[in-house]
């Protein structure tokens, strides 16, 4: 099972959810993520991740059409208020709207940080009953 995370930046959650489908299915699937319009890693999605032990230190931001499309079984979209990315072909798809975690630099550190372990914490409970189900 090939799975893709979306999201508009893949910033934030799109790469958590990657990170945390790697973990969580370890051999059961294989994962993606992508933005349409990606940024750069968000360090606190780094740093909440970490607290549990998974290392997205390495990474990158990237578009849809640096992902194998031809392999992709499931796209999953994390967008909420923004326009979701498109992504070609007939995969399965599936839309669980999350609000963006990210805020601005003038939040302190440790706000930002509350609104990523909210975020990471659903993205979790929601992998691991999707990947109960396949």
């Amino acid at each position: 099972m090939n799975i893709l995370f979306m999201c508009v930046a893949n910033s934030a959650r799109s790469q958590m959810a990657e990170g945390l489908a790697r973990h969580l299915g370890a051999n059961k699937v294989s994962v993606w993520s992508a933005g349409s319009a990606p940024t750069q890693v968000r360090p606190e999605a780094t740093h909440v991740l970490g607290e549990l032990g998974i290392d997205i230190s390495t990474h990158s931001s990237k578009t849809i059409e640096a992902i194998p499309q031809e392999q992709i079984d499931t796209v999953i979209t994390l967008c909420a208020e923004e326009v979701c990315p498109w992504f070609p072909g007939d995969p399965v798809r599936l839309h669980w709207p999350l609000t963006d975690p990210a805020k601005p630099e003038s939040v302190p550190w440790e706000e930002r940080l509350t609104a990523f372990r909210d975020c990471r914490d659903l993205l979790a409970e929601k992998i691991q009953a999707y990947l109960d189900q396949i």
